[in-house]
């Protein structure tokens, strides 16, 4: 079953999203799905690996960050102001809400005893981000998660300063999405602490699975080792996807899945039965 609504956070934000489950009522883990950067729930491979976790055991929350630059069309960038005006803190913020209102029953009485997040690219950071300081978080995994959050030239860095914002393409769409300056601010006035991920994957101490594309050319992959470096090696696995990219050739709209897709599914479902549900 599949149930789509919509609520505000404390900071009055839309949040749109949808509920995966097969029975409802029903006392089992729950998994929050977390898009990245220029990702919303319903792309490619987000509604597959909702239906993929609901039937295989657990609740599946997937959402939007009220500042993707998605809205109502749930598919088209048509909130383009937002996206400009978003930030990570923003969306660390929105994730904590979440985490804390499922685990305390608050979305649409969904029962939860345990919770984890998967998280793909920016959104592996900022869930490595809230698990290392949410207690309601019990495992995470992260699928071509981001090691660093200050990703731009100096050249870049000084046009963002002088203009205000800076414009980014989407290939997909062909759009021209601004970025203003307040997500620089935000980053580097926090990189050495909210924001410091070297630092939060150190203080995780719970299950950590990270899986990355051998051949990912937007997070390349010492980014995923990077993290490996950082984590707790008792507390963490690592699976290297061979021969695949930043979305292990799964592409938007959704067509099928393909064997290296179905291998994170499966490497991923393993890791949350044996630290969600065995436990």
């Amino acid at each position: 079953m599949r149930e789509e609504f919509s609520f505000l956070t404390h900071s009055g934000n839309k949040i749109r999203a949808s509920l995966f489950y097969e029975s409802f009522g029903e006392i089992k883990p729950c998994l929050i799905l977390v898009h990245g950067f220029k990702g919303f729930k319903d792309w490619g491979f987000w509604p597959y690996t909702a239906e993929f976790f609901s039937k295989n055991g657990f609740n599946v929350l997937s959402f939007n960050f009220s500042h993707n630059g998605v809205g109502d069309s749930l598919t088209e960038f048509d909130e383009l102001g937002k996206f400009a005006e978003n930030t990570i803190s923003l969306e660390i913020d929105e994730l904590n809400e979440i985490v804390d209102s499922v685990h305390n029953g608050l979305i649409k009485n969904l029962n939860c005893n345990l919770i984890g997040l998967i998280g793909h690219s920016r959104g592996g950071a900022v869930s490595i981000l809230v698990s290392a300081i949410n207690k309601n978080v019990n495992a995470l995994a992260v699928w071509a998660s981001v090691a660093k959050l200050d990703r731009y030239t100096e050249r870049q860095k000084k046009e963002w300063r002088e203009k205000g914002f800076i414009e980014v393409l989407n290939s997909r769409t062909n759009q021209m999405m601004r970025l203003n300056v307040s997500l620089l601010e935000d980053i580097e006035s926090k990189k050495n602490s909210v924001l410091n991920i070297e630092k939060a994957v150190k203080n995780l101490n719970k299950p950590f699975l990270i899986i990355h594309g051998e051949q990912d050319l937007t997070v390349p992959l010492i980014e995923g080792k990077l993290l490996y470096e950082y984590a707790d090696k008792n507390l963490t696995e690592m699976e290297i996807i061979p021969s695949t990219g930043h979305t292990f050739d799964i592409v938007h709209p959704f067509e099928s899945s393909n064997k290296k897709f179905d291998r994170v599914l499966i490497k991923t479902l393993e890791f949350f039965k044996k630290n969600l549900i065995l436990n």
